[in-house]
């Protein structure tokens, strides 16, 4: 792959590891088709990319905020002006150049400080940090498991609710936590997302399911559809929406609150800790003490409590208030 660099300011950008690597899948839009013409074949080739930049930005935006919000966000203007200052770099996927013409299919990678500065600044909320990552289970009720489950791929790429597809058989609509936990840990995902099937080709509907430790929640059906491939994109979309729903923050409220954490090893310790600190609505993650078997953290969440008590289950951490006050506690290990 070709790598066009944009700005000589590319070290400002956060170092690629391992670590952020679902964070720059975020700022990455790809597949973005141009076919551009000029008197000579780097002018087309600059006017190719300044029209994926501009077509990025604007998906790149909608990946990351909700409808709702841009349609109300009236003075915000999406210009090719904002998309060169929000693009960060393009690489090429493919192309066919000459002759004063340049087709192919791009990439953009978009700064995530600009882009969060330009959304902050005409007051669109969004949310940039990937749900916890799912292993994703297709089931079908159509007599075409197998189809359905190769009608996806291995994982998803620049999606705000990450998903690993699994291969297993054998999974049917009640499945729970205990029946798709070793899946889970198989693909080290906190999450499994059952994906049920209905429907023939022309009309094909997906229900949407989120399984954790804590239990089913369904998370809505999808609309009609014609093909299994877009029964696949109607579920991701879905599944980013969803996500968006649940954690873009618009209540003002700050709560600052003390917790017991209680766990039966220093790996369950690990995992609490770092579903408390990965948590959207969570910020100035604090651990005051460390025993054994028991610590004691601070934070500030956003918002009201039933929002944060959801995204930690989500996370596999069960929060309730006790006599000794705010107790948090593995939901695996609550379940066995």
């Amino acid at each position: 792959m070709i790598r066009y660099l944009l700005v000589l300011v590319l070290a400002a950008v956060a170092p690629i590891t391992l670590a952020n690597a679902q964070s720059r899948d975020v700022y990455t839009v790809r597949d973005i088709a141009v076919d551009e013409r000029a008197p000579s074949l780097i002018e087309a080739r600059q006017k190719a990319f300044a029209a994926a930049k501009y077509a990025g930005a604007k998906r790149m935006i909608a990946r990351i905020t909700l409808p709702e919000d841009l349609a109300a966000a009236d003075t915000m203007i999406i210009d090719l002006a904002a998309a060169e200052m929000l693009a960060a770099a393009v690489d090429v996927e493919s192309e066919v150049a000459g002759a004063g013409r340049y087709r192919g299919s791009l990439a953009v990678v978009f700064n995530p400080a600009n882009v969060r500065a330009f959304l902050d600044q005409n007051e669109v909320p969004y949310i940039d940090q990937p749900a916890p990552k799912a292993v994703l289970i297709p089931i079908s009720s159509a007599g075409n498991s197998i189809a359905w489950n190769m009608a996806w791929d291995d994982d998803s790429v620049g999606h705000l609710a990450p998903t690993i597809t699994s291969r297993s058989s054998g999974y049917d609509a009640d499945a729970e936590w205990f029946d798709i936990s070793g899946d889970a840990a198989l693909y080290g995902a906190q999450r499994g997302i059952l994906a049920q099937l209905s429907g023939s080709a022309g009309s094909y509907r997906v229900k949407v399911s989120s399984v954790t430790p804590s239990g089913v929640r369904e998370l809505g059906t999808t609309p009609r559809t014609a093909s299994l491939n877009g029964a696949v994109e109607a579920t991701a979309a879905l599944l980013d929406t969803s996500w968006k729903r649940s954690s873009v923050i618009r209540d003002t409220r700050r709560t600052m609150i003390e917790a017991t954490v209680l766990y039966t090893s220093l790996a369950e310790w690990n995992t609490l800790r770092g579903a408390l600190a990965k948590s959207p609505l969570v910020s100035d993650f604090k651990t005051r003490a460390v025993s054994r078997d028991g610590a004691v953290v601070a934070f500030i969440f956003a918002g009201d409590g039933e929002r944060l008590t959801s995204d930690l289950r989500d996370r596999g951490v069960l929060i309730r208030m006790e006599t000794i006050g705010w107790v948090m506690t593995s939901a695996v290990n609550s379940r066995r």
